[in-house]
């Protein structure tokens, strides 16, 4: 078991089933969760990033809910949250080797076997939806864990959505704060 599938069931064993959680981590491990980057340019943008930033974001958001004294639907939400908010980029890049294909201007990453590529072939497409709906074949997920998934783009959405996220945000604060543990984990520590 590599470092990062560890540390995903050492964090996630007390609060997901270890069938749900094999099965889960059985997905994720298949289409690419523990060896994609998390972006193209941005965040995350190395192998393994999509794991490290969605660790960071699960740590700041518990630290933002032990600060805050944040109260949640059930108490394993934060993990999920964090864990999952940005499922949705699993299958956003390829891994290409480099004697199959030559080298085009979507490159992310690059060594000498090969470079990561934007994958203009997703199965779904979309963000914050695309991630509930990866996420709800492995578990009920509550209204709140929806939205804080959903809306965790925060304003960095298009501007028509800015009134549904401020509505996510009375209906439940933790949404702000699944955002701002994105925004802690992605622009202060730039994973």
């Amino acid at each position: 078991m590599n470092n990062r599938k560890g540390i995903f069931y050492d964090l996630l064993i007390e609060h997901i089933k270890k069938d749900k959680l094999d099965k889960m981590a059985q997905y994720l491990d298949e289409n690419g969760f523990f060896t994609a980057p998390a972006s193209a340019g941005h965040h995350g943008a190395h192998e393994g990033g999509l794991f490290d930033h969605s660790l960071a974001v699960t740590q700041a958001l518990l630290k933002l809910t032990r600060n805050n004294n944040l109260v949640w639907q059930r108490p394993e939400s934060p993990y999920l949250v964090g864990m999952f908010h940005d499922l949705c980029k699993i299958d956003s890049y390829k891994w290409i080797q480099s004697e199959a294909t030559p080298i085009t201007g979507n490159i992310v990453m690059q060594r000498e076997d090969g470079h990561w590529e934007y994958n203009e072939n997703t199965k779904l497409k979309g963000h914050g939806d695309k991630s509930v709906m990866l996420l709800s074949m492995f578990t009920a997920l509550t209204e709140e864990e929806i939205m804080c998934i959903r809306y965790h783009m925060g304003a960095f959405v298009d501007k028509s959505e800015w009134s549904l996220y401020s509505k996510a945000v009375n209906l439940f604060p933790n949404v702000l704060f699944t955002h701002t543990a994105d925004m802690i984990a992605s622009q202060v520590e730039g994973v």
